[in-house]
């Protein structure tokens, strides 16, 4: 059952968005009187279809892509025999090269547009929920393993990255602070200013879906919830309205500080300190051999809550949007470096795995959004057989004057297939060989 909500998920997040990229080329194609013969969300073979005026629309079989056949144009179809006819005016061929431009950059354009919207209407509906950057200050972090690997301590109060105030704790684990080129936290480390180094390639410590959880968390004031009924900590009397102070006289203002002081006597008696109506006592617990008390806590920090109108919203939507593409175009062009590992080279298995095997709609929707932009940003690459490599020579014939002949097009969109199958097969293994290590 979750392989099949996370393969549902990502059938239909690609889609519509396949489906909406494929009608800005459809939409923009006819516009300029071009002949749409075909339009197809998903590969052949084709499962269901109708025509409808000119063209074919179809629904295919493999839903992880989709194509428009335009006519006199040289695409993945590689109909040589129509391209060998004398050109017609409703052909893509014989149109003014500014047109044919408009019409490859079309679903691209619609993707960009898809994913802004997407991520207007989540901020819109949802505002921004988050621990500030004054309250990281004043509270300081708990650093975990990954934070700890470049130096970070628990109790650091992280004041900037990279001289620049931050908005929220969030910004601390972004791709934007990551990938920045001598990147650094300025902490604050027991009243002394330190200078915390981002090391080059830090951002492959995070190719597994738990390390985020593993970086560095708010640390966070505490009070109990839950006691477990026949516990270690009912037994010594505690209570729900009971604060906990201290443990062997060890201060505990944070939970972090807890966990430590009980760790430390696992399987023995402690004295814990407490206050209780207003007074100070002691009562003495039997830690168990987990370095536990059988109680649960809430924090008693309260996150900061933002809403935004549509003003605001739009904004802060496209803000995201782009931030999406900025810090992927940053980090292939770390990977031509060698600073960004190529495990980080995911496939479909990679984004099924990102929905997750639990449908959360706030949480589709966010995912789809960033495959809308991620779609974008990949098809403007100059690859042919991608929009981008169209455009590429679109943009050549453009400034020479001289359009490429319908050979070289011909053999530059073999030489695109046969590049856009070795980075899917590459992706898939890479996928494939996490599956099997767990990451």
């Amino acid at each position: 059952m979750d392989t099949l909500i996370m393969v549902g998920q990502l059938v239909l997040g690609l889609s519509i968005l396949v489906g909406l990229h494929e009608l800005g080329h459809l939409l923009t194609a006819k516009m300029f009187g071009m002949r749409v013969e075909k339009f197809s969300i998903g590969f052949p073979p084709k499962i269901a279809g109708f025509q409808w005026g000119e063209t074919e629309y179809s629904i295919g079989a493999i839903p992880l892509g989709g194509f428009v056949k335009i006519s006199g144009m040289v695409d993945e179809s590689m109909d040589t025999e129509q391209m060998a006819a004398e050109p017609q005016p409703w052909e893509f061929r014989s149109k003014p090269a500014w047109q044919r431009l408009i019409v490859m950059l079309g679903g691209i354009i619609v993707n960009v547009i898809t994913g802004i919207l997407i991520f207007w209407v989540m901020v819109y509906n949802n505002g921004e929920t988050y621990y500030s950057r004054d309250q990281v200050v004043e509270n300081g972090i708990e650093a975990l393993e990954i934070g700890e690997s470049i130096g970070l301590k628990t109790g650091d109060k992280i004041l900037d990255i990279n001289g620049e105030p931050y908005v929220s704790i969030n910004d601390l684990s972004s791709g934007s602070a990551l990938l920045s080129e001598n990147g650094y936290y300025t902490v604050d480390r027991n009243g002394e200013i330190l200078k915390i180094e981002i090391p080059r390639g830090f951002i492959n410590s995070f190719s597994k879906k738990e390390a985020l959880d593993n970086f560095l968390q708010i640390r966070y004031p505490f009070q109990l919830s839950v006691i477990d009924k026949g516990g270690a900590a009912e037994k010594a009397g505690i209570t729900t309205e009971d604060k906990i102070l201290a443990v062997n006289g060890e201060e505990v203002e944070y939970f972090d500080q807890l966990q430590a002081a009980l760790a430390k006597v696992k399987s023995e008696n402690a004295d814990v300190t407490l206050l209780r109506n207003g007074d100070t006592t002691h009562t003495t617990v039997a830690v168990t051999d987990r370095g536990t008390i059988d109680i649960a806590v809430n924090t008693t920090l309260e996150p900061v809550r933002r809403e935004y109108g549509i003003g605001k919203s739009f904004l802060k939507g496209s803000e995201r949007a782009f931030t999406v593409v900025i810090v992927n175009a940053k980090a292939l062009g770390k990977m031509f470096t060698g600073e960004v590992s190529t495990k980080n080279v995911s496939s479909f298995v990679g984004m099924a795995k990102m929905y997750g095997s639990v449908w959360d709609w706030a949480k589709f929707w966010s995912l789809t959004g960033l495959i809308s932009m991620l779609l974008a940003f990949m098809n403007l690459l100059p690859i042919p057989a991608l929009d981008g490599g169209h455009v590429m020579f679109l943009l050549y014939e453009m400034i020479s004057g001289r359009a490429p002949s319908d050979k070289f097009l011909e053999n530059a969109q073999k030489v695109g297939m046969v590049i856009l199958l070795a980075l899917m097969v590459f992706a898939i293994g890479n996928d494939v060989l996490k599956l099997f290590t767990g990451e």
